[in-house]
């Protein structure tokens, strides 16, 4: 048989016996741990564990013979074949630095996924200059009367395409709270990280104008409180008095474009769990 490369996750009680159930499981089917990480909540006592494993056995079998351990431990759990690309699904408007990113670093091999469909509020005319190959584009503009039948439509794409996660890459328009709790666990965001200071337009020039000396960006699950979804992964830089609203916008672009790919390769390796309102990152 063909050996194949698994990622197994898993979340639950925390109570003694786990780690070894898991890893005397893969041993016996003849596995072999490449990666394995755990982490004990203290606050919630819910433990998480990722396990990295190649096995000869296949994914059906495998899990068929998890289910007992799984009933045992009362286990939230997933166990996936690396070879079975998550589906992903892109939404970008008119600020396009985090959607071309993603498509540079996806055409690389850097970001393993199998890319469902670029979704934009603006028409394909305005990515004249970029390459979408053969990836389906579907152009869903929003006004307040279309809204609510334009989220409808972006619910069927994501059915009918079977995707495991949507992307938000600057997408500037806000979700409603029935979409986003449609979404839930299945959505990724990207913004500035001032909030909840200097919220609306042009937040670097607002930044700008109170003397601010560190920029961020924040990439989230998006949930029907906005911007308060479960962080995933965050970054900062330095600014000085001699740089202009201008050179903040600059590295607050390079900002989302990095913590977006981050948080997105994150997910990609199954190294995210929702834990409540924060969430369990295993690094890489």
């Amino acid at each position: 048989m063909t050996t194949e490369n698994y990622y197994l996750t898993l979340t639950c009680p925390n109570r003694p016996g786990i780690v070894a159930a898991v890893s005397t499981y893969i041993f016996e089917l003849g596995g072999d741990i490449e990666e394995a990480q755990q982490f004990d909540d203290k606050a919630s006592k819910r433990f998480f564990m990722r396990v990295s494993f190649s096995c000869d056995s296949d994914a059906t079998t495998l899990k068929v013979g998890f289910v007992d351990i799984a009933k045992r431990f009362d286990l939230t759990w997933e166990l996936r074949a690396v070879k079975d690309l998550k589906r992903v699904l892109i939404m970008a408007s008119k600020l396009d630095h985090c959607l071309v990113d993603l498509l540079y670093r996806w055409r690389i091999g850097e970001l393993p996924m199998l890319i469902c469909g670029i979704v934009s509020n603006h028409p394909r005319e305005v990515y004249a200059s970029i390459d979408f190959a053969d990836i389906p584009f579907y152009h869903l503009p929003v006004t307040p009367d279309t809204k609510s039948a334009q989220e409808a439509k972006l619910l069927q794409i994501v059915d009918d395409s079977k995707v495991d996660m949507v992307i938000l890459a600057r997408y500037m328009q806000i979700l409603s709270d029935d979409l986003s709790t449609k979404l839930s666990g299945r959505c990724i965001n990207v913004h500035h990280s001032f909030l909840p200071s200097f919220k609306g337009a042009k937040p670097y020039h607002q930044a700008h104008a109170r003397g601010i000396k560190l920029i961020g960006a924040t990439a989230h699950f998006v949930t029907s409180d906005l911007d308060e979804g479960p962080i995933i992964e965050q970054d900062v830089t330095r600014v000085t008095h001699g740089d202009t609203p201008e050179d903040l916008v600059r590295k607050g672009r390079d900002l989302e474009r990095t913590v977006l790919s981050r948080a997105l390769r994150y997910y990609l390796h199954d190294r995210v769990l929702i834990n409540g309102a924060t969430s369990v990152v295993f690094s890489d």
